[in-house]
């Protein structure tokens, strides 16, 4: 069977918004660290990059699902595009992926980083919803693109902290809605919550890797939204997957404090607490859980 695989990297506003005079293009450049005191945001550039699309040898669907977030330049590589209609994992940790962005948007946004989150809402309408979309559709979700545009043209416009944390709660309704008509294959609610939990580990852990190699915010902020993304569906789904899979459960939960040490504040610190090392072994970890 081939299988394609996206591999979704950073793109920024100008290919999401391409349409807008507004905000064309208004992620193309990396963002520098934000300092503790918040600043404004830059003056928008014009021009925006292109997406990177590969496709991946003949593999099953198992391996379709492990290829690892490593082969993409944030961690959002990897996914079988193809799967998210007849796989759940796949399916819903899309979702989770839009999730992780729209957190660290609402929260890089009350931390009076304004660009950043305006970048971070629009992300996944030009790289996740764009080709995971039509899955979604004949699902029965309807598009909700609109909801996470208008939040990223809502930062430039204005929006007080009260209006942006109300349209991050509606985005996250719409997203844990839409989960509810992920596609079922016979894989267990456990057995698939646990894997869209590992997912969003594996991400957040390997971001970890990229930032100890650079002084930008973006791939902190990434790292950040995966890490409460996981933290989220782990909460939701807990006693489930204890119950089936307590051996993942304990390694969720490590893996999870080792997190919450390495990303302590949206807010990128001056001196990395965490050992990239330690927490790509805990998201190890859990896999192996899983395949025992």
């Amino acid at each position: 069977m081939k299988t394609e695989t996206k591999r979704w990297t950073h793109l920024g506003l100008g290919a999401a918004l391409a349409g807008s005079t507004l905000l064309a293009a208004c992620g193309q450049g990396s963002t520098p660290a934000p300092s503790e005191t918040a600043t404004p945001a830059p003056e928008l550039e014009t021009e925006a990059p292109e997406a990177a699309e590969t496709s991946t040898p003949d593999m099953d669907d198992s391996a379709a699902m492990d290829v690892a977030p490593q082969e993409s330049g944030e961690g959002e590589g990897g996914v079988a595009i193809e799967q998210a209609g007849t796989d759940p994992i796949v399916f819903t940790s899309a979702l989770a992926i839009t999730e992780a962005h729209i957190v660290a948007a609402r929260d890089a946004f009350l931390a009076g980083e304004t660009q950043a989150a305006a970048e971070m809402f629009a992300h996944p309408v030009s790289e996740v919803l764009f080709d995971v979309g039509p899955y979604l559709q004949e699902r029965g979700v309807e598009n909700f693109d609109d909801l996470l545009t208008n939040a990223s043209i809502a930062v430039f416009d204005g929006a007080d902290g009260d209006e942006i944390t109300e349209r991050t709660a509606e985005i996250i309704e719409t997203l844990r809605a839409a989960e509810e008509k992920a596609p079922d294959n016979g894989m267990s609610d456990a057995r698939v919550a646990a894997g869209v939990v590992a997912d969003q580990i594996d991400r957040a852990a390997y971001m970890y890797t990229l930032i100890a190699e650079t002084d930008e915010y973006e791939p902190y902020l990434d790292g950040y939204g995966f890490y409460k993304a996981a933290q989220a569906h782990y909460e939701k789904s807990k006693d489930m997957i204890a119950a089936d899979y307590p051996d993942t459960a304990g390694a969720i939960e490590s893996a999870l404090g080792l997190l919450g040490d390495a990303y302590p504040s949206v807010l990128r610190p001056e001196e990395l607490p965490a050992n990239p090392a330690a927490l790509t072994a805990a998201g190890s970890n859990i896999q192996l859980t899983l395949s025992e």
